[in-house]
């Protein structure tokens, strides 16, 4: 059997393109503004995108962030700012696929092309019953402080089923 030198490249970055499209399967864009033109490559950006909780069934959290344009950012090597916003809101009816932990962390995604990452973490408020949502970004070496929350208070006829 004969081998090409281009199958295994090929190969790879077919896998590479599946990885990136399954890492952002749980965010969907809803707009983007230009806030700096670039010459060359993308501008950089503000992005809204809609996360669906995989847990609670009838909540989504709106997340706004920066998106590093330029020659960087049309390859993927751009690292993007820390600083995003969180909104969580009831979208429907609310229900619980399973019970939930107190903690859990509900969303991730790379912001940079190894090290960094924007996290979305859901907190279960049992007094107020109400869920919590914290966004976030971490770096292996360096954190950032920078965070945003956003609240969605269940009525109290429906009680946040535990683990």
């Amino acid at each position: 059997m004969k081998k090409f030198p281009g199958i295994s490249a090929l190969s790879f970055f077919a896998a590479l393109g599946l990885i990136f499209l399954l890492s952002r399967a749980g965010a969907e864009q809803i707009g983007e503004v230009d806030t700096v033109f670039k010459f060359l490559g993308p501008d950089h950006k503000i992005v809204v995108e809609a996360h669906d909780d995989p847990k609670v069934n009838g909540v989504t959290c709106y997340v706004s962030r920066a998106k590093t344009g330029g020659i960087k950012g049309a390859v993927g090597l751009a690292e993007d700012l820390s600083e995003a916003s969180i909104a969580c809101q009831q979208v429907g009816p609310i229900s619980f696929a399973k019970p939930l932990p107190l903690q859990e962390e509900v969303f991730s995604e790379r912001i940079s092309l190894v090290f960094k990452k924007i996290r979305i973490v859901r907190m279960v408020d049992k007094a107020r019953n109400s869920l919590v949502y914290l966004t976030y970004s971490d770096r292996v070496i360096e954190g950032s402080p920078q965070n945003s929350v956003a609240t969605v208070a269940i009525d109290r006829a429906i009680k946040i089923p535990l683990k």
